[in-house]
């Protein structure tokens, strides 16, 4: 975006002509007007004020600089904004220093915008973590406990990112799948490609839908567009792509797993050729976008719904399951190059675009989330301590609840059903290999051949202590469980007050024991899946929850 001003012949700019400036589109009038009075307030008063004053007189208007900066610098009007999420992958890409990666289209957009280096979900499996990012809300505050397939659903009625932007005055649109319940709730102008797409992932079918979408309308447009890729089942080439195939020779297993064997890195190395072909389509889909004149105008973001499904990923509350790639990029808006290192969330991304597009009068009250603005304008700003994550292992048969605070240096796990005796449903599938999903999970006999605390590690898995604590300074892949040595009490402690304050704040039902003993066991009870043939089936804790939560 080109910015063209009147200025004098000394390249200061000249107040007295007021500030002109083209090519930026949709500018909301009161933001030039309020930026317009703030240059001529500073001119001003630094010209006529005494010398002594002066120093105290720009303290101040620094300081209401960065407040303007901070509220107002990105609010340029009504952008359009695409929304890029993936499925079932970390950080693994190349901009975030993977060494098998090959996404150089990622890595230009990290390039061109913000990379956040340590962004999570608060919710490791699909449903939920969609539904998060789009209400702005708690997997037990909106409702989505778990997978949509399995008659888990929000409460209903709940604000969300289709609606609020519908609200603001957007053309809304989805490619993809949403995957969280009722869809009702989630209404769009323009919706294609809805079904999850594992088995067909022609990239090209999903660039050709967002180009129809890019020039329908001429309204500022709100597109989310979610790839089947890295989802399992893994296809290492489909319709061509990726064109070079990265070889199991090529690849180690993500350094989570902990364990080596030719098995997995087979598909250790088609998970790489899942995100090589999503990267080849987002390269496709923003051709699309250059080529419909709007990529100019255009804020994107590209996120990860959650981690990869290998053991200790997805569905866990472990790193690898929570942590995302994040980047956010407006050309010539936004600062390029620059990576923050705050514990971001997904929750933070509905009141950052709402704040973008100055629509912060829509906000629903209460969100948990943050607006990122202020560290999209470089500032550093206070920031959240701590960030928090929940599983139910989001299905009956693989049940399991965990809850996950993590701040800068120590994360504490919380296992509230656990007795380190009873076996972690969700970690049994993956050992089992529950179905094709779970056919990467790493198998007793690799365990077996495995370091001593990587083998200590998947015995805490499969059977959850009560509370699990890492210091992910000097052990990044949580494989030393610090939760019962003495001299980490105190920290095992200030987290698990952390953990109850957050649990209060929000109004966790599950907090409850009564509510948690019952829910646990009405999950328990429908192992066999019979809810699944009942089309009027409705888990009870949809009509339980709410009024905890309201009263």
């Amino acid at each position: 975006m080109n910015h063209a001003c009147s200025s004098k012949q000394d390249g200061r700019p000249d107040l007295s002509k007021g500030v002109t400036c083209t090519s930026v589109p949709r500018i909301q009038k009161a933001h030039m007007i309020a930026l317009h009075r703030c240059l001529v307030y500073i001119y001003l008063e630094i010209r006529i004020n005494r010398a002594h004053e002066r120093k105290k007189m720009i303290q101040q208007i620094m300081a209401l600089t960065l407040l303007l900066m901070a509220k107002g610098t990105l609010s340029l009007g009504m952008p359009n904004v695409l929304l890029i999420v993936s499925e079932d992958n970390g950080p693994e890409l190349g901009c975030y220093g993977d060494p098998y990666a090959r996404t150089p289209v990622l890595d230009r957009l990290a390039e061109s915008g913000v990379r956040f280096a340590r962004a999570f979900v608060p919710y490791s499996v699909c449903s939920p973590s969609r539904a998060c990012f789009l209400t702005g809300l708690y997997p037990h505050q909106n409702g989505q406990l778990g997978l949509a397939t399995h008659k888990f659903s929000t409460y209903g009625n709940i604000p969300n990112l289709f609606t609020l932007m519908k609200s603001a005055g957007y053309h809304t649109g989805l490619i993809g799948k949403l995957h969280v319940n009722p869809e009702k709730d989630f209404p769009v102008d323009y919706r294609d490609i809805s079904g999850a797409n594992f088995g067909r992932r022609n990239m090209k079918e999903y660039a050709e839908s967002a180009d129809t979408f890019f020039n329908g309308s001429d309204e500022p447009f709100f597109l989310s567009i979610n790839y089947p890729d890295a989802h399992f089942p893994l296809h290492k080439q489909q319709f061509g792509l990726p064109k070079t195939p990265i070889e199991p020779n090529e690849v180690k297993p993500l350094p989570w797993v902990g364990v080596d064997s030719a098995r997995l890195r087979q598909f250790t190395a088609d998970y790489y050729n899942c995100l090589q072909r999503l990267d080849d389509g987002i390269g496709m889909l923003i051709q699309k976008l250059k080529g419909s004149g709007k990529f100019n105008e255009t804020l994107i973001i590209y996120i990860g719904d959650h981690g990869a499904q290998f053991s200790r990923g997805k569905c866990s509350v472990y790193e690898a399951g929570m942590r995302v790639p994040f980047l956010i990029s407006w050309q010539g808006v936004i600062r390029s190059g620059e990576i923050r290192n705050e514990l971001v969330s997904t929750l933070d991304l509905l009141p950052t675009l709402l704040g973008i597009i100055g629509a912060e009068s829509l906000l629903p009250e209460n969100l948990p989330g943050r607006s990122l603005e202020p560290l999209l304008n470089g500032l550093t700003v206070p920031w959240r301590r701590y960030v928090f994550g929940f599983t139910t292992g989001a299905a009956p048969r693989i049940f399991h609840l965990g809850y996950s605070v993590r701040g800068e240096r120590y994360k504490l796990i919380v296992n509230p059903l656990s007795d380190g005796i009873t076996k972690n449903l969700s970690a049994e599938a993956y050992h089992t290999h529950l179905n094709s999903h779970y056919i990467a999970g790493t198998t007793m006999d690799e365990i077996q051949k495995a370091p001593a605390h990587v083998k200590t590690a998947y015995r805490t898995f499969l059977n959850s202590p009560r509370f699990e604590l890492y210091d992910l300074e000097k052990d990044p892949y949580e494989f030393n469980n610090l939760a019962d040595q003495a001299e980490y009490t105190h920290i095992r402690e200030s987290l698990i007050d952390a953990l109850q304050s957050w649990q209060r704040k929000t109004r966790d039902p599950l907090s409850q024991p009564k509510m948690l003993s019952e829910f646990a066991e009405r999950q328990l009870k429908m192992r066999d899946l019979s809810y699944r043939k009942d089309e009027g089936f409705r888990w009870p804790y949809l009509d339980q929850f709410p009024s905890w939560i309201h009263r």
